[in-house]
């Protein structure tokens, strides 16, 4: 079972920058793709990014394409998204997502999330 703890969440003006970075522990990290998915009160959990196994490969939400960067780094079992531009509708609480299955593409890890960290949130005044 995977654990996961994200952090670097907070309040930033529109047009700012924030990092967010997932720790994971309890299993082999470079063998899963992670995500990070968001949620604002009252609708449903979104996909924002994904990246493979290897850091190769990444998919992103048409929303954040361009804004956001998503990026791992194995050797310290952690997977980063760096957001740039922000802007007052990408506020919502920031989830880090594993896959539950090993190897797959982040196009479909994005479908089918599994473990889940438990949020930090990101605020963007306008």
């Amino acid at each position: 079972q995977v654990q996961l703890v994200e952090s670097g969440g907070g309040l930033v003006q529109a047009g700012g920058s924030l990092r967010l970075s997932c720790a994971a522990s309890g299993r082999t990290f470079s063998r899963y793709a992670m995500g990070w998915f968001r949620q604002v009160p009252g609708k449903e959990r979104e996909f924002v990014a994904a990246i493979s196994w290897s850091g190769g490969s990444t998919y992103y939400a048409d929303s954040v394409k361009g804004r956001f960067t998503i990026s791992r780094d194995n050797a310290k079992n952690t997977v980063y998204l760096q957001m740039n531009s922000l802007k007052p509708e990408d506020t919502a609480v920031y989830y880090c997502a594993a896959d539950t299955q090993s190897f797959r593409p982040p196009s479909i890890f994005a479908k089918e999330p599994g473990s889940w960290g438990q949020g930090t949130q990101v605020t963007v005044s306008s």
